[in-house]
């Protein structure tokens, strides 16, 4: 984890950070000793909460800018610092692409890429002056690299992100990391919206080489390494947390070679 002499407790930023996989990266942060701020439109049914005390929520629509300056404004009162952000914010729902206005696209590009694009802007400024610099993590997705019918805008937004990745951290090196982790699938409360009911999630599950979907705290280790000083020469990559990938589809099509 990135420490600060000025404080022995890292700052982090998790936008998003009370549910879902938001919610897993806020529970590890919590979990390693950081002092974690979430953010989102509305506060969570309960706060997640570590051995050093809860996280900080604050009310802020990403997309709003004057919104995501009274953020970062109230990280520096309340803490003085930022250590880490974590990009997580972000989502879509099922439509392909062609039954979509051109009003739903710009939406869809505003929260997966305009809103995390600002907020990085806004806390490399505060780590380029901080003696330690700092860690800027997008959640990216394995989408980006994949066809994704059904999500074909938001997997483009991803697929930016991971360029933005490799982009910003070699225009801000060497005072801020700029890295990225990229979620498969992962078991949230929102699986049915995408897999169906229990049955429909394991048969998903049951694609996975691993045999299991990912759970949200499987991300949270993941950022949580990828701010640690065993991280401190990783920089502009994209790190995939995906069990292994998906399973091509003409092994199960395919009449010969079946295990």
């Amino acid at each position: 984890m990135v420490q600060s002499k000025e404080n022995s407790k890292p700052v982090v930023l998790v936008t998003g950070g009370g549910k879902g996989v938001g919610r897993g990266i806020t529970e590890q942060f919590l979990a390693s000793g950081a002092n974690v701020v979430i953010c989102g439109r509305s506060a969570p049914e309960s706060i997640t909460a570590g051995p050093h005390g809860p996280a900080t929520f604050v009310a802020a629509d990403l997309r709003d800018s004057e919104a995501l300056e009274r953020l970062f404004q109230e990280v520096m009162e309340r803490f003085g610092r930022l250590d880490v952000l974590v990009n997580n914010a972000g989502g879509t729902p099922f439509a392909l692409a062609a039954d979509g206005s051109p009003r739903f696209h710009d939406a869809i590009l505003q929260l997966n890429l305009h809103a995390p694009l600002q907020a990085a802007l806004k806390a490399n400024k505060i780590m380029q002056k901080q003696q330690d610099g700092g860690v800027i993590i997008f959640i990216g997705s394995v989408g980006a690299t994949t066809a994704r019918p059904g999500s074909a805008t938001y997997a483009a937004a991803k697929a930016a992100i991971l360029s933005l990745t490799r982009s910003l951290a070699v225009e801000w090196a060497p005072k801020v990391r700029v890295v990225s982790v990229s979620p498969g699938l992962v078991h949230t409360e929102q699986s049915h919206l995408h897999y169906g009911d229990a049955n429909g999630i394991a048969a998903v599950a049951e694609t996975v080489p691993l045999k299991r979907m990912a759970q949200p705290e499987d991300i949270g280790d993941a950022c949580v390494f990828m701010a640690s000083n065993g991280a401190a020469y990783i920089s502009g990559v994209d790190l995939p947390v995906h069990g292994g990938g998906e399973r091509p589809a003409f092994l199960s099509a395919a009449s010969v070679n079946q295990s």
